[in-house]
């Protein structure tokens, strides 16, 4: 007998995609504007009272100029708004619109139905083992280890 056994981290990427392309087509059916992926990730990774693009960035760990274009995108399609920084002069907070909480909330909800959804496919006891398993800590990944050749 031969397989092919998946990596983790196929599967897990796997796995995002089943859950995002559910809540996206839920936001559809909801007349939400449409947004991508990335787009997304940068609207969960925002706190309540607003983030900088530099914080985003490196939330989703990606650069600033990608923080920046997916943002410009959601300014234009009036779910993220700009405003300044009250503890400092020279940043601005993105943060979500009246439009945009409504968006957010209703993507919340998607995402509770998508979960119900595959407990029923696989069981409330797979899916509370899976959620309890990712939010344990895992710490730093670990550090590469460099081979040491003997001095002469």
């Amino acid at each position: 007998m031969t397989g092919t056994r998946r990596d983790l981290p196929q599967l897990l990427g796997e796995a995002r995609r089943w859950f995002e392309e559910g809540m996206l087509a839920a936001l559809e059916g909801e007349g939400v504007p449409a947004v991508t992926p990335p787009q997304v990730q940068l609207f969960a990774a925002l706190d309540e009272d607003g983030t900088t693009v530099a914080e985003l960035a490196r939330r989703m760990g990606v650069t600033r100029q990608t923080v920046h274009q997916a943002v410009h995108s959601l300014v234009a399609g009036g779910l993220l708004e700009q405003v300044p920084d009250p503890s400092s002069a020279r940043q601005r907070l993105i943060r979500r619109t009246a439009e945009g909480l409504h968006a957010h909330e209703q993507a919340r909800r998607a995402l509770d139905r998508l979960e119900e959804r595959l407990a029923d496919r696989i069981g409330a006891a797979a899916v509370a083992a899976l959620r309890s398993a990712l939010e344990e800590p895992w710490g730093e990944p670990p550090a590469a280890r460099v081979s040491r050749r003997p001095r002469p």
